[in-house]
């Protein structure tokens, strides 16, 4: 909570005028009965016109200014609130970004998603009531009974008896509803869940005609959900009809101990009508109170799970600036006895892997599916921490880098390429927003997207769907290799980021990459032994070991490993190709 309390500070003001103005519309609420008890004892009974038509000029001047206040309280609530989940929603953002990829696998996906939407807007939801009602509803139960007081003590003690039945009825079914709505929620969290990855994977449903089956998982989940809902919703409803159960006998006692004191004299019957309103005011603002609890515990609960992910604190720290020493000019990255197990994982990825590469080198990565190449590689621009040993980037350990001097030297291009939705340009000036059109057009040159882009109309400003989707999976990979050499990278990784792109277009990126100028080295990971024949170095992994590290044909000859991959991919009828 102490989050949404952080957020709430730039909003002092609103958070006091909100529930101050409440309290005065309540004020003007309060002083309607009395107003109307005069109405009947002098107005009416007196056959009094213009009495009464002042009465009502005064009835319509508080309804006017109690709807003014309600106004104001109502904006300033709104403004607290929004700017609260604002400010939230920016800081949990801001936070997420400040995660290495440990927390972010460990939290997932879906989770902050959550976290981030439906959360937050339930905890804005909950601030909005919190400032409406939490002063309002008291200071109506409490001054309507004072004002009981006022009109008649007797009288006013059958309200007073009435008040803890009340408050039994309405708090103790809130006690018991409060456990059970948290169990809906969870619920819907399932349910949610089953919706989001059946409509992300709606492709692959349809392709193993999978569509009743997952039309049964998600009844299946939807009628657990609405047979809770309904459990919830049955006990819920018990509290209007025992609620106006003890208002009207209480009613029916202020009438009949009423009826005898007007006729007695003692009582007159305007004020007898106050009495039975000023009840019938604490009824509905119990009721409000009530509700207002409930959706105040549900908005702490979401504000507990926001502050789950504001308090989980990033394990990989940077250094602020980088330190002065010397180092070697030629190597590039250098693995010295390096080792990496996963947070949670039950054996290590990668073990014991070593090997030195010079800057301007192409360096290929090859194994089998696990064999930690992914691994391997993740572990250049710190997105882990080796768990033991050395990574050393252009001749200093990786841990001395600051995050933002790292990743300016390292282009990556991941397995999975993900564009954001904009324009061509937008997305590869990501890592350098100055670029001009003529870098922007070398890159995508190099990267063997410049044919297609051109035809794009608009070229360079073509728009660009949310994650690429107007654009094939080979297309989408060349422009997530011309996003990372717009940076000028010193050493460029390309994780698998070839797989949806012919063998002529393969074949002609690495050509492209061979003959850019300069020293940047250059990691190819890739299942095809042919878009790594003619890397400076390949190494080989199996089951997260280096089963061998050399020249192409050096492998063939030392490395049994590698000697399956290639034959499996090249021997045609007995036949191997080199």
């Amino acid at each position: 909570m102490k989050g949404l309390f952080s957020c709430l500070k730039p909003y002092k003001k609103e958070s006091v005028l909100a529930p101050l103005f409440k309290m005065l519309e309540a004020a003007f609420d309060l002083l309607v009965p009395l107003i109307m008890a005069d109405m009947i004892n002098i107005g009416i009974a007196g056959q009094d016109t213009p009495y009464l038509l002042k009465r009502c000029a005064l009835l319509v001047a508080l309804a006017l200014v109690g709807f003014g206040c309600s106004v104001i309280a109502q904006y300033y609530a709104a403004r607290a609130a929004v700017g609260c989940a604002s400010g939230l929603r920016r800081r949990l953002f801001a936070h997420i970004q400040s995660l290495g990829f440990t927390e972010l696998d460990a939290l997932g996906t879906s989770t902050l998603v959550t976290r981030m939407t439906s959360d937050i807007n339930q905890v804005q939801s909950g601030v909005k009531l919190f400032l409406r009602l939490f002063l309002r509803s008291p200071f109506v139960v409490f001054g309507a009974v004072m004002m009981a007081f006022l009109v008649d003590r007797k009288m006013a003690l059958i309200i007073l008896a009435a008040l803890p039945a009340l408050a039994v009825v309405v708090f103790g079914i809130l006690l018991w509803t409060t456990p059970l709505y948290k169990s809906v929620q969870r619920k819907l969290d399932s349910v949610l869940g089953i919706a989001r990855e059946n409509l992300s994977g709606v492709r692959v449903v349809r392709a193993f005609n999978r569509e009743e089956a997952e039309i049964q998982r998600f009844e299946s989940a939807n009628a657990v959900l609405s047979g809770m809902q309904r459990k919830v919703g049955r006990i819920s409803a018990l509290m209007n009809p025992l609620t106006y159960l003890i208002v009207n006998l209480a009613i029916i006692a202020i009438i009949k101990s009423g009826a005898v004191a007007v006729d007695t004299g003692r009582l007159l019957p305007g004020d007898l009508i106050a009495l039975i309103s000023y009840m019938s005011q604490i009824l509905i603002e119990l009721v409000k109170l009530a509700n207002l609890i409930i959706q105040v515990s549900k908005a702490a609960a979401c504000a507990g799970r926001v502050q789950g992910i504001l308090d989980t604190q990033a394990s990989m720290q940077f250094p602020d600036v980088l330190p002065e020493k010397t180092f070697p000019e030629q190597e590039a990255v250098c693995f010295d006895k390096v080792s990496l197990r996963y947070a949670g994982a039950g054996a290590e990825s990668l073990t014991d892997i070593s090997f030195c590469a010079l800057r301007g080198q192409t360096i290929g990565v090859i194994g089998g599916t696990g064999s930690g190449k992914s691994s391997l590689v993740h572990l250049i621009p710190r997105f882990y921490d080796a768990s033991c040993g050395t990574v050393r980037i252009l001749g200093r350990p990786v841990c001395e880098w600051p995050k933002q001097v790292l990743r300016e030297k390292i282009g990556v291009v991941l397995q999975h390429a993900q564009l954001f939705s904009g324009t061509i340009r937008s997305n590869l000036c990501w890592g350098c927003a100055e670029a001009t059109d003529e870098q922007l057009w070398a890159a995508l040159e190099t990267a063997q997207a410049g044919d297609f882009v051109r035809e794009k109309p608009g070229g360079l400003d073509a728009p660009v769907e949310q994650g690429g989707r107007n654009f094939s999976g080979g297309q989408r990979q060349r422009l997530t290799i011309a996003r990372a050499l717009v940076t000028r990278p010193q050493i460029l990784i390309l994780d698998d980021s070839a797989s949806a792109l012919d063998f002529a277009t393969d074949a002609a990126l690495r050509r492209a990459l061979a003959a850019l100028t300069g020293s940047m080295t250059v990691f190819l990971v890739s299942q095809r032994a042919s878009s790594l024949k003619h890397a400076d170095q390949i190494l080989v992994l199996e089951d997260g070991r280096l089963a061998g590290c050399g020249k192409h044909e050096q492998l063939l000859e030392s490395c049994a490993v590698y000697r399956e991959i290639y034959e499996s991919q090249f021997q045609k009828e007995g036949v191997v190709h080199a």
